[in-house]
């Protein structure tokens, strides 16, 4: 990786006929950057998916920019009116209600459209509550992929997590707290009651909550508590399932034919014997002592 670059201002410089996708809080206003706020109060106006609550954001700020709504509803008509502008000359910031824009957000589709106009875009990096939560989940974070919101019709919803039942990534998804028990019992069904889950809510706020537990654990939890809060569901993929199911199987086998294992596998003795004592969580020298004995 490159050094970081404390002493060039014309990276910072604000450029006529940008995009910036600006990230905002999710939660904590603190996590706004410097370079973020230099940018909204710079930019000669702001996209935003809710106006008035984007509002209160720069209010807060002492930021007065005139704004633009850009939502799900009208990306289309409001998309061109933006690149038209971007075009004449104009520098923009889009921003969302929280996070990351263009992460399960229309914010991709202006993106996109930008692109095909050859209107340049660049990111100033932020909040991603997708990416929060995993770092928070406890599950494998080497490979993972995001799901977003699942589709509101139920029959698509469980064809959706039907596909993913044999992933084995670590899954994220996005979903509504009046969502959320009908989400879990669809998730039961696709990958069973046992599979690990995180629920994350109130991220960087007083209350943030990190639930690490299974499927059925959670919908235990929910049958006596009402959900409340934007949720984010982290899901064990299939192949740490098989992993710790092979662990498992190891670990029934006695101390001798675990080592075998390994041998059998193509390590030397010794190897096996490391990997046999790390599978049980012991001195190799106790696994090295049985061994020795037996031979």
């Amino acid at each position: 990786m490159s050094e970081f670059d404390f002493n060039s201002q014309e990276k910072n410089k604000i450029v006529g006929g940008m995009l910036y996708l600006v990230a905002t809080p999710v939660g904590n206003l603190a996590d706004l950057s410097s370079r973020a706020v230099k940018v909204l109060s710079e930019v000669d106006f702001i996209a935003a998916e809710d106006t008035r609550n984007s509002m209160r954001l720069l209010q807060y700020l002492g930021i007065n920019k005139p704004m633009v709504s850009y939502f799900e509803h009208n990306r289309k008509s409001h998309g061109q009116l933006i690149c038209d502008r971007l075009l004449s000359g104009e520098s923009c910031a889009l921003i969302t209600d929280a996070g990351t824009p263009a992460i399960s957000d229309p914010g991709e589709d202006i993106v996109a459209l930008c692109a095909e106009k050859n209107i340049p875009v660049t990111s100033i990096p932020g909040a991603c509550a997708a990416i929060l939560s995993l770092t928070l989940s406890g599950l494998p974070t080497a490979r993972f992929c995001f799901e977003g919101f699942l589709p509101m019709d139920k029959k698509e919803r469980r064809e959706r997590l039907e596909l993913l039942s044999s992933e084995d990534r670590t899954m994220i998804f996005h979903e509504a707290p009046h969502k959320l028990i009908n989400t879990l019992e669809d998730m039961k069904k696709a990958f069973g009651g046992d599979r690990r889950i995180s629920l994350c809510r109130e991220l960087t706020k007083l209350n943030e909550e990190v639930m690490r537990t299974t499927i059925d654990l959670a919908l235990e939890y929910y049958s006596e508590r009402a959900p409340r809060g934007e949720y984010v569901l982290v899901l064990e993929g299939c192949g740490d399932i098989q992993k710790r199911s092979a662990a498992a199987d190891l670990l029934e086998l006695s101390i001798e034919a675990h080592v075998q294992h390994y041998i059998d596998s193509g390590l030397s003795k010794m190897d096996a014997i490391k990997k046999t004592a790390k599978d049980r969580g012991v001195h190799k020298n106790e696994i090295y002592q049985v061994v020795a004995v037996k031979e």
